[in-house]
């Protein structure tokens, strides 16, 4: 199994006309996703890799029903009238991938979606993937490289960072264990899907048995994931690594969420956080696959508890 695609999932991109959709919409389609609309205004009745674009959101649900994901692929500017239509027509899944989307408007669109039953992914998300089944978004590359680095296993990743969900994807591999569902959350201050929420996900998943982790400073996100692990929300293995160690506090680093302020939101106050809600965490991220191998043997021996 997997979370939230699959290899039944059929997928629409907003923005399909765009460079950048289109060149995203190629990876998707090689890799075995099955694309079969997207959405322009004002270019409907083109084609783009053999995919129809219609002038509206509503215009390709009428026309292609099966459609639950949608990957938008738009200015920041236009991201939340975007994600209001995708929530809208009802879509199960967006992932948004715009960089520097205004947070008034990501947090008008969180709100907009917990009116209804639509998972937000991103902003700023590299997307997700279950390997040999759905890709979405612009994880991994090229379809060659997301088919090499990302393998089917029992390991849900959920990464901060875009490019370290590879890596994490990787390390894991190199290990002998293959992965689930890999998904980047998004790296900016709000986003849409919570690492609680996503762990929410994986504890339902019966072939998840356990759950990866990249994270980062800034926010409390992971802070917030402690409790809800002391809390019992989740209750198979979980192992992580946070960056930002050497992190200056009042600094911003790269990404959006990534601000040290007032003491909160370090790399040491977030790994002691989670250590004490019995994750397992490294300090070196080359270790993090050698570690989730043994902590999952562990796991499997004492029958799954």
């Amino acid at each position: 199994m997997a979370i939230l695609i699959d290899e039944n999932t059929e997928v629409l991109v907003q923005g399909i006309t765009g460079r950048e959709a289109q060149i995203r919409v190629r990876l998707m389609k090689e890799y075995g996703t099955k694309v079969v609309a997207g959405v322009t205004p004002g270019r409907g009745g083109s084609i783009v890799e053999d995919v129809p674009v219609y002038n509206s959101l509503e215009e390709a649900k009428e026309r292609h029903p099966g459609i639950t994901v949608s990957s938008i692929f738009v200015p920041a500017r236009a991201a939340k009238t975007a994600a209001f239509e995708a929530i809208d027509a009802g879509m199960g899944v967006i992932t948004l991938h715009p960089e520097r989307v205004p947070q008034q408007d990501m947090l008008e669109v969180i709100a907009y979606a917990r009116r209804g039953s639509t998972r937000v992914i991103g902003p700023n998300t590299i997307g997700l993937v279950s390997p040999g089944k759905c890709l979405v978004g612009m994880i991994g590359g090229r379809s060659d490289l997301a088919k090499e680095f990302f393998q089917p296993g029992p390991v849900g990743v959920i990464s901060r960072s875009g490019g370290n969900t590879t890596t994490l994807a990787y390390y894991l591999n190199r290990a002998g264990l293959g992965q689930s569902t890999a998904i980047g959350m998004g790296g900016d201050a709000f986003v849409g899907t919570t690492l609680i929420d996503l762990l929410t996900e994986f504890q339902q998943d019966d072939d998840t048995e356990m759950v990866a982790f990249f994270g980062e400073i800034g926010t409390s996100v992971e802070e917030d994931a402690a409790e809800f692990i002391k809390e019992g929300g989740f209750t198979k293995p979980f192992v992580g690594y946070v960056s930002g160690r050497y992190a200056r506090s009042d600094v911003r680093f790269g990404h959006a969420g990534a601000i040290v302020s007032r003491g909160r939101g370090t790399a040491q106050g977030k790994v002691e956080a989670l250590r004490g809600a019995g994750a397992h965490m490294v300090d070196h991220f080359g270790k993090i696959g050698n570690v989730a191998v043994k902590v999952l043997a562990e796991y499997r021996r004492s029958g799954g508890k």
